[in-house]
């Protein structure tokens, strides 16, 4: 069958150029090919290539993405359901399928297809068992069979080595799952229940009933040193006593899906956030283009209890309340006190495409660690500014960025409270980039502070000193 799922020609290869540009890479005799094949026949079938997002992740699978022509992304080591759920809340209406092979989804992603399953919600599992890690040099997988030599087990798996993990039934024992159900490839019968217990995994995703989970036993000639023929002998053979074939689980549930998409609708982000219902008045004139011209990363980094997270949600806030798209991302270490502490903002004159900021235009260092880990990976035009109470010497940073050093704690302490010095760096950050006016940042202050006027004064007093230390330094 000619499928319109899978790419007309496969660039893995020769750039798509002749007969490898309609090979895949995978081994003569194996099973991948025909999963592959099954899945693309089925998005056909039921009409909804326009709307799946195939997510492949470490394993024989990685390259997925050269052969089907569906969204597609790639997902850490075992993270697939995981970033299977961020794909579905955020498009309900797209087909999310999640294909993994026995190392990626029974070893290190363990925990994520078994939260994911008890989730529920709709999204097709294809799970490729072929008893080995077949990408990484044919190590021990969770289902090698006992008694199976592989890489990792030269003598053969061994009952302190523990037991085959049975993945279809353990899934199906779960509550959250709808259908799940063991095929293989072996032979044109068992071929035939593969395609259409992939279809029906499909099938009920399009009908909104929940969570499918289908696994494929499949042949790794390479591994297994034999030849495709001999492969599909080992499969009945061997791994049908111990992963028995057929439906474990498949239940009749009421369509409850889709739900409603995320809003990005400014009043009901704001509410969400604390910013309240009121509409904030807006004094840019435009997006600061002259920082970056349609997206700023910033990252802003020191100690726990420096206040960056913090300082952070208020360039959020500030952000939002001008009518721009903004996000922040908190990254923490295990201390509550004392350990790293740094975000990752992004504002943007539409919609952030990507939150994380590895080369920010701007980088606000708290701490001498913060400016040296962070520093060299600020953007050329960037800026660096950084606590200069507590970071006396500076390393080389990359031409044409901006290095001013405000005394932040020392000013904090001054007025009163140490805590205030991320507002000081606040104001700082206001003066040297002039990402917002100083009203937009007051604003996102007051809003925050709602609840306790009474430090109202004392914020803003921080924050006019930060304005002020940089006028004083540039002066100088």
């Amino acid at each position: 069958m000619t499928t319109s799922s899978f790419y007309s020609r496969f660039e893995r290869h020769s750039h798509g150029e002749g007969l490898k540009g309609h090979a895949t890479h995978y081994c003569p005799g194996c099973g991948h090919g025909l999963a592959h094949k099954y899945l693309a026949e089925a998005i056909d079938e039921l009409g909804i290539q326009d709307r799946t997002v195939a997510v492949s992740p470490v394993g024989c699978s990685v390259f997925l993405y050269y052969y089907f022509d569906v969204g597609n992304t790639q997902a850490a080591h075992g993270r697939a359901p995981a970033v299977a759920i961020g794909h579905k809340l955020a498009n309900p209406e797209s087909i999310v399928v999640s294909y993994q092979g026995d190392g990626d989804l029974a070893s290190i992603g363990l925990a994520e297809i078994v939260s994911t399953a008890q989730l529920g919600i709709p999204i097709s599992v294809v799970f490729v068992n072929n008893a080995i890690y077949g990408m990484t040099g044919g190590q021990m997988a969770p289902t090698t069979l006992m008694g199976q030599r592989t890489a990792t087990s030269p003598d053969g798996r061994s009952a302190f080595m523990g037991q085959p993990t049975k993945m279809a039934e353990l899934i199906s024992g779960l509550d959250g799952p709808v259908y799940v159900e063991r095929v293989a490839l072996f032979n044109a019968k068992q071929r035939n229940r593969a395609k259409k217990a992939i279809r029906k995994a499909l099938q009920i995703q399009v009908e909104g009933r929940g969570f499918a989970f289908v696994e494929v036993l499949a042949e790794c000639p390479t591994h297994l040193k034999a030849t495709p023929e001999e492969a599909e002998k080992w499969v009945e053979e061997q791994m049908l006593p111990v992963f028995p074939l057929g439906v474990k689980k498949d239940e009749v549930r009421e369509p409850w899906w889709p739900t409603h998409r995320p809003t990005y609708d400014r009043e009901t982000v704001l509410k969400t956030i604390g910013g309240g219902e009121e509409h904030a008045p807006r004094a840019c004139k435009g997006f600061p283009s002259h920082v970056a011209r349609h997206d700023i990363s910033l990252k802003l980094a020191g100690s726990g209890g420096d206040g960056a997270q913090t300082a952070a949600m208020l360039i959020v806030r500030a952000g939002i309340n001008e009518g721009f798209d903004a996000t922040h991302i908190p990254a923490y270490g295990p201390e509550s006190r004392g350990g790293t502490s740094y975000a990752d903002v992004h504002v943007a004159d539409t919609e952030v495409l990507s939150p994380a900021s590895p080369k920010p235009n701007v980088l606000i260092a708290f701490n001498a660690p913060s400016l040296v880990k962070f520093g060299p990976d600020v953007l050329p035009g960037g800026t660096i500014i950084y606590d200069s109470s507590v970071i006396h010497e500076l390393q080389p940073f990359r031409a044409g960025v901006k290095v001013v050093g405000v005394p932040m704690a020392e000013i904090a302490v001054g007025l009163g409270k140490a805590m205030v010095k991320n507002i000081v760096a606040l104001g700082a950050l206001q003066a040297v980039t002039e990402i917002f006016p100083k009203e937009t940042f007051l604003t996102a202050i007051r809003q925050a502070l709602k609840d306790k006027c009474a430090l109202i004064p004392l914020n803003e007093e921080a924050f006019a000193w930060g304005i002020k230390a940089v006028q004083q330094v540039e002066v100088a």
